[in-house]
């Protein structure tokens, strides 16, 4: 798969996204009334692999319903969220890299130096992991620019 290909199923998948609902306004990616879709976030540092969360098991960080899959995860989670929430709002590292904020699926996952980043899909994450810093550093520069808008306003990739 090109490049070419990737970006632009990156760039549908935003466009795709722009009738999804978000809490917190903008910042978080939420589906079905959770971050990150109800994955139990602190399951990918314990278990080593996204772990479906339980509506038995909830907090609210960031104005934003996070699930977990047991009282513990929970738990860690609400002791230091920022150590185990994904970065860039959950939205897809390689989107954020591109300039997009876009949807993200539980198996398109990689913790570096600690921090968990999603991906839209298998073969983004692919790319992802080809140059794994410049997307990472790329992403965190325009994290700056787009975090406060709505998928649909960002029309136009950022170009580093």
């Amino acid at each position: 798969m090109t490049f070419k290909t990737l970006f632009g199923a990156v760039a549908l998948s935003a466009t795709l996204l722009s009738g999804a609902a978000f809490a917190d306004e903008i910042t978080t990616f939420v589906k079905d009334g959770a971050a990150i879709g109800g994955t139990d976030p602190v399951a990918y540092f314990t278990e080593g692999k996204p772990v479906e969360g339980s509506d038995s098991y909830t907090a609210v960080y960031d104005d934003v319903t996070w699930k977990f899959s047991s009282a513990e995860n929970r738990d860690l989670f609400v002791a230091d969220p920022a150590k185990y929430a994904p970065q860039f709002g959950g939205f897809c590292a390689f989107g954020a890299a591109m300039g997009f904020k876009v949807p993200v699926i539980p198996d398109a996952w990689k913790i570096v130096d600690g921090k968990l980043y999603l991906n839209n899909s298998l073969p983004v994450q692919e790319r992802f992991e080809t140059d794994v810093d410049k997307f990472i550093t790329n992403a965190t520069l325009n994290w700056e620019i787009i975090k406060d808008k709505k998928p649909e306003d960002l029309k136009e990739p950022i170009v580093r």
